[in-house]
C-alpha cells in the first residue's frame, strides 16, 4: 500500500496484478489500482480532474489527463473519504504510475493533491527498478 498527504488530502494507492486479464504471450500486463482519499482538511473539496504519469520496465512514458475519476467529481465534506478502482495496462511485467488530482475548494482554489507513486510488479518476480 502507498500512501501520501497534500492540503491534509490522503491518498492511498494498493495495487493488484490481474493474471486473467493479461496475456503475456502477446505482452499484456494489466493491474487494477484501488485508491482511497481521505480529507482530513477543515474545508469540503471537489475532485474535479487527474493526471497520471505512467513509465513502463523499457522507460516508456504515458501522460493520462481527464475529468474526475471513473466517471465522477465528488465532492469530499471535512472528514469524508472516496474510493474507487481502475486500471492499468502494460507492454512490460512492470512499471510505476504517479500524478496529481486537481480538487477545487469551497472557496474557488485549485488544489494539487499528490498520488504517490506506486510499482507495478508480477508477483513472484525479480522486481524491476524502474
Amino acid at each position: 500500500m502507498y500512501s501520501s498527504e497534500t492540503h491534509s488530502i490522503v491518498v492511498t494507492v494498493e495495487p493488484a496484478y490481474l493474471e486473467r486479464e493479461s496475456d503475456q504471450t502477446i505482452g499484456r500486463y494489466f493491474w487494477a489500482y484501488h485508491v482511497t482519499i481521505q480529507n482530513n482538511s477543515s474545508i469540503e473539496v471537489q475532485l474535479v480532474s487527474r493526471y497520471w504519469h505512467i513509465t513502463d520496465a523499457m522507460g516508456r512514458v504515458e501522460e493520462v489527463r481527464g475529468e474526475g475519476v471513473v466517471g465522477e467529481t465528488p465532492v469530499l465534506a471535512p472528514g469524508g473519504a472516496f474510493d474507487y478502482t481502475s486500471g492499468c495496462p502494460l507492454g512490460t511485467p512492470s512499471g510505476i504510475m504517479r500524478g496529481a488530482y486537481q480538487m477545487k475548494s469551497q472557496n474557488g482554489d485549485i488544489l494539487e493533491v499528490e498520488i504517490p507513486a506506486f510499482s507495478l510488479d508480477i508477483p513472484n518476480r525479480k522486481a524491476t527498478l524502474n
